[in-house]
């Protein structure tokens, strides 16, 4: 049963019945997703749009809530459209999220690790449009860099779903 959402309800309750609001809010309005954009969960959606000085309407903040199913959906790319796409040659670039380490000891072929200094590359001069797709190893943190990408204006950002553990079930069998 869905609970309305008040000025007064939580981010807390609002997360736990809404998970993809984090993203939804942090694209449309850079709220949770750094510390200088954070909130605390105990913090109201009044306290947070106060405090981050939302001029959209409580309605306004409310809906981008409720449609925020929608917004996380698109950024996911399954395994084998992913592989359908790199069989064609698509022009994409493929990121690996992980950490130097986690790239070293493998990535899928042509894919880039994506260095704090590429990532300003990207977001500083890359066009707006260009098709990217993010993987780490279950497909979190690649979500959350989709998911920032998108905030900075990125509109073809892609998460691979399940992350390199899917991409090795589903595609190397």
């Amino acid at each position: 049963m869905s609970t309305k959402i008040r000025p007064h309800t939580t981010m807390g309750e609002i997360l736990a019945e809404y998970p993809s609001a984090k993203i939804a809010l942090f694209q449309r309005y850079h709220v949770g997703g750094c510390a200088s954009c954070g909130y605390e969960l105990t913090e109201t959606l009044e306290q947070v749009r106060q405090k981050h000085s939302i001029q959209d309407s409580l309605e306004q903040i409310i809906a981008c809530i409720h449609e925020s199913e929608d917004v996380e959906a698109k950024l996911h790319v399954s395994p084998e459209q992913l592989a359908a796409a790199v069989k064609r040659k698509d022009l994409l670039l493929i990121l690996d999220a992980r950490s130097a380490g986690e790239y070293q000891a493998g990535h899928l072929p042509g894919a880039h690790h994506l260095t704090l200094e590429l990532k300003f590359e990207g977001l500083d001069t890359w066009p707006k449009d260009t098709p990217i797709v993010f993987y780490s190893n279950e497909g979190g943190r690649s979500l959350d860099a989709a998911s920032y990408f998108g905030a900075y204006g990125f509109t073809n950002v892609r998460s691979l779903d399940g992350g390199l553990k899917a991409w090795r079930e589903v595609i190397t069998k």
